[in-house]
This record gives C-alpha cells, structure tokens and sequence, in this order.
C-alpha cells in the first residue's frame, strides 16, 4: 500500500498504533472494520470454495487428531521446555528471537517422535503417540486403494519415515524435498497421478506446497504443523484443487497437552483475523513475554496421556 497509494495507511508508527495493536491485541472491530474498508478496493479475492465461480469441486473435511504422548516424549518435552524458558529469561532482542524459534521446533520434534529430536537412528515403532496414529490412519486409507499425502516441514523426518512406512505397509512410497531436482519431482508426480500407481506421496512441506497437481490423492495427512496457517492450506490444496472429484479427508496431527495443541488454538484466531483483514505473519510468536511463553510451551501432564 505504501508503493501503490502513499500515505494511505499512515506511517509505520501510526499504522501499529492505530490498527495493529488495535486488531491483534484487542481484537477492535471498528480497527478491523476501518482497516478492511481502507484496503478494500485494492485486494480482489477469488476463492474455490465459492459455488457461484466453481461448481463442481467437492467438499473438504478437515481433522484435527489430538495423539497422546508417550512417556518418552514427554520426559523429553519436560527438559525442552526447561532449558528454553531459562535461556528466553536472560537473552534479548534478535538472539532472544532466534533461540525461541529453535526451542520452538525441538519441541515439535520431540512431539514428532524421540528419534527425530535425537537424530540417534533408534529404532522407529511404539515411541510416538503420532506415528501410531499415522499408521492407524493408513492402514485404512491404503486398504480401500485410496492415495494420500503426508506432509511435514522437516526433511530429516520424511528420511527417517520412508524406509519405514514402505517395510511396515510393504508398499512403495513416494519422497519429495528440496534435494529432489524438477525432472526427478516430475516423474514422480506423474507416476503418483497415474492409476495403479504409488498410494503414499511424502512431501517436505516447503518442497511441495506449491505448484504441484495431486489430484489422484483423497487424503492429506499434516504430521507436524507450521506456525502459519496460509502454509498449510496451501499444502492441503495440492489434492484439494480443481479437477478433483472426490472428498478430500485433512488429518492435522497434534500432540496432546504440548505447544500444539495451544498453537491449533491461536492459528485459529489468526486464520479468522487474516479472513477479516489480509494476511497472517508467522513472526508473532518471538514476541510473546516469557511469562506467556511458558504458558505455551508448558507440558500439561494430565492432557497429554
């Protein structure tokens, strides 16, 4: 706005003062209101999901599985959760940032499975309260001949998951990331889409979030989740896009009574402000107070079995 009308929104300053801290803080309507009527004009939305511009495109169900943690996990997320709130006490500005982003995703690691946070090559079966959901969830999917996508934001998770989903289904599967060069990412999108072809697509979420037609897929399975929800939807609509024909079925896959499930809660609340005004940044979390941040990230013992 400051390139194509100059002045419309006011400084920086100004703008913080009069609607961010207003919207985000306070959740003012008349804030958002102002602010939605100000850009209005200049923001044209099209959206699938709108019947008068798409008919044909089917429904989307989406799911949020709440998975227990195992003991091992949550021995693990305790002493994560420790050492971050202890390091976020004495640091400041960019260093404090940077060393609660890092705490942030070792803790989705430990959510994920106490072999990904270590990085020791231990073995894979019965730790994660996730992956036995995962293998739950699949069992059915690959039973009725259905194809799906998983995704997940961390490379080192899909290596570890490859080698075994395909020994415990006895199928072969598909991995995407960013070390997949475009001829080799095209074959394998065209041998997924292909009938009689591989049921089971492991993406990267940054390799695979966009530019890609996965039609062939009814199922999208979020095994972690990204801090911003935009991401998300926008991995979700690889199968969930026009030329598909049947419901697409959204697992997101949190782990109960850890950051997770209280992050679920505030994409929420940030997917309905970035509805009402435009856009949602993935940046606020740095800023929350140690106080807010230990509430967070705290480990809720009696959710979490």
């Amino acid at each position: 706005m400051q390139i194509l009308n100059l002045g419309l929104l006011g400084s920086a300053r100004s703008f913080r003062e009069r609607f961010a801290l207003p919207i985000e803080r306070d959740h003012d309507a008349e804030a958002t209101e102002l602010l939605r009527r100000a850009t209005g004009p200049f923001v044209l939305r099209r959206l699938k999901t709108d019947r008068s511009i798409i008919t044909d495109l089917p429904d989307k169900i989406e799911t949020v599985d709440h998975c227990p943690l195992t003991r091992e996990q949550a021995t693990l997320y305790q002493a994560v959760v420790d050492d971050l709130i202890e390091g976020a006490e004495d640091a400041e500005g960019m260093s404090r940032r940077g060393l609660v982003l890092a705490g942030l995703l070792r803790l989705k690691q430990v959510c994920n499975h106490p072999a990904h946070f270590l990085a020791d090559g231990s073995a894979l079966h019965g730790r994660s309260g996730k992956l036995t959901r995962t293998e739950e969830l699949l069992e059915e999917i690959l039973s009725e001949g259905d194809k799906v996508l998983c995704f997940t934001q961390f490379t080192a998770w899909g290596d570890l998951l490859l080698p075994y989903l395909q020994r415990r289904f006895n199928t072969e599967a598909l991995w995407l990331h960013g070390g997949v060069r475009r001829p080799k990412r095209d074959a394998m999108v065209e041998r997924f889409e292909a009938p009689g072809g591989p049921q089971l697509f492991l993406i990267s979420l940054k390799a695979g979030g966009t530019g890609l037609n996965l039609t062939a897929a009814s199922h999208v399975i979020h095994l972690d989740r990204w801090w911003n929800p935009a991401v998300e939807d926008q991995a979700t609509d690889r199968a969930y896009r026009i030329g598909q024909r049947r419901t697409v079925q959204v697992h997101k896959l949190i782990a109960r009574g850890t950051i997770e499930e209280r992050i679920d809660a505030m994409i929420t609340g940030k997917r309905d402000l970035a509805q009402r005004v435009v856009g949602a940044g993935e940046d606020w979390l740095t800023e929350l107070s140690t106080d807010d941040l230990r509430d967070l990230i705290a480990l809720r013992p009696e959710e979490a079995d």
